[in-house]
């Protein structure tokens, strides 16, 4: 408590110049006689803090101290200000106050150099509140509840204790315990809805959380190895969503790559959302697969339209 003090006279300080001790005695609750032994400890610590008689008198700092140069190196300060500046792309509580004080105390000006919008281009504010919705329940430990879809189109209504966002590979993922299935399990945020609190409070597990990839789920889904060949208009898609390493450029401006995904229903239509400009070369199953649909999709738009 007594270092929360001395930091908010320091703030109080550097604003206003000079404050009685009543006055800071009076902010914060405390006898004359405890500001007097905070001003010895601030000077102790180096703080070059002052206390004038007389008319207009008071305790102060010298008028060109910067905190910096007595606690924090200028990189330091740098790193505390720009790791705040990320809790604040997150909406992490209170982080605002903390970084504009701070921004203060070392006399620096903000350098807004990170900026994360949570929701998808087609989620808009729902997709914002479903996050600050998941980030509150996080960290006062609040119990929710939500209807999830599982990648082979399964809904089920799912209680849970929320522990860690994660961001894997253009996805957002929740980690939780699931109450209902009593164990540790992993949900992609997009396939969430109707997301509430229960109303009530769970006290965080003495666990773990594995890393995405080892975490625990039921639907585990065999993974196919693609070999893709892919028109040069598509190398802006390429680079966007491949590893370069598994990429290779042809002499003719086309390319081929080298991917591992998990074979099921979102695997065809990501392949096929490539239209013309892309030609499974293996394996021929998937091509076959492929093959199928882009038959039933002709078919589709082969047939009057009825409104």
């Amino acid at each position: 408590m007594q270092m929360n003090r001395l930091f908010e006279i320091v703030y109080l300080l550097m604003q206003r110049k000079t404050m009685t001790a009543a006055e800071l005695a009076e902010r914060f609750e405390v006898s004359k006689r405890t500001i007097y032994r905070d001003i010895d400890a601030l000077s102790g610590a180096g703080i070059p803090v002052y206390a004038s008689k007389g008319k207009g008198g008071g305790i102060g700092l010298l008028p060109d101290f910067v905190l910096n140069t007595s606690l924090l190196s200028e990189a330091e300060q740098n790193e505390i200000l720009f790791g705040l500046q990320s809790l604040e792309a997150t909406n992490a509580m209170q982080t605002g106050q903390v970084l504009a004080k701070l921004s203060n105390l070392f006399r620096k000006e903000e350098v807004g150099w990170i900026d994360v919008d949570f929701s998808e281009w087609h989620s808009g504010e729902a997709g914002r509140d479903k996050f600050g919705l998941l980030k509150t329940a996080i960290l006062e430990c609040r119990v929710i509840t939500f209807t999830y879809y599982s990648s082979n189109g399964r809904k089920s209504r799912r209680q849970a204790e929320p522990m860690k966002l994660q961001f894997k590979n253009r996805a957002w993922y929740l980690q939780s315990f699931c109450l209902k299935s009593r164990e540790l399990r992993t949900f992609k945020i997009n396939r969430i809805e109707d997301l509430q609190y229960t109303g009530e409070f769970f006290e965080r597990r003495k666990m773990a959380v594995p890393a995405l990839e080892e975490s625990s789920q039921k639907e585990r889904i065999q993974k196919v190895d693609l070999e893709l060949a892919f028109s040069p208009s598509m190398a802006f898609r390429i680079f966007d969503e491949f590893d370069r390493a598994n990429v290779h450029l042809h002499e003719d401006g086309s390319y081929r790559v080298f991917v591992s995904y998990p074979e099921d229903g979102w695997v065809y239509g990501h392949l096929l959302s490539f239209g013309e400009d892309l030609k499974v070369i293996s394996p021929p199953h998937i091509r076959s697969i492929l093959e199928e649909k882009a038959k039933k999709i002709a078919e589709i738009y082969g047939r009057p339209f009825l409104i």
